[in-house]
């Protein structure tokens, strides 16, 4: 009996080990025509499988990982894979997207000088209105402003004498 290693036994360990150096070994010493002939026997098996009805699923660490191999093969050789050319592509163009894709500005977009010279023209021009009624005429216009923004902006600076419009 050999050591439990949690569902391998040891030397079921050492087994698989062994498999594998002698695989890599093989694979050294192995001609190139029969390596090429491995190469037509997994195409026809790939010709097999891309019969069947239903599509293969893949995660996308299949399709980043046929992507990035598909760029370093020509195109002729691109039949290889079990997916179309313009599906390696559209995959590739996603990859380049998500690695040269930059975050966004945080927060709300800057207000044009112009509403804000509307603003400022409004309460010149009718003292008597507050900045709810401001908000409430630029709405009708169809501009959105908060009745924060426009008391901003017509707040007199610190130091000017009251009763003077800002701007």
């Amino acid at each position: 009996m050999g050591v439990w290693l949690g569902g391998f036994g040891f030397f079921s360990l050492c087994y698989v080990a062994l498999r594998w150096i002698l695989q890599l070994a093989v694979l050294r010493v192995r001609s190139i025509p029969s390596k090429d002939l491995e190469i037509v026997v997994l195409r026809h098996e790939l010709a097999i499988l891309r019969r069947r009805s239903r599509r293969p699923a893949m995660a996308w660490s299949d399709r980043r990982c046929l992507a990035a191999t598909s760029r370093l093969l020509s195109r002729a050789q691109w039949r290889a894979f079990i997916v179309t050319p313009a599906t390696l592509l559209r995959w590739h163009r996603r990859l380049v997207a998500k690695r040269w894709t930059f975050a966004r500005r945080a927060g709300r977009p800057p207000i044009r000088r112009a509403i804000r010279a509307l603003v400022l023209r409004l309460a010149r021009e009718n003292p008597r209105w507050g900045y709810p009624r401001i908000v409430g005429e630029l709405k009708g216009l169809g501009l959105v402003v908060s009745t924060t923004t426009v008391r901003t902006w017509l707040r007199p600076p610190v130091g000017d004498p009251p009763g003077r419009v800002a701007g």
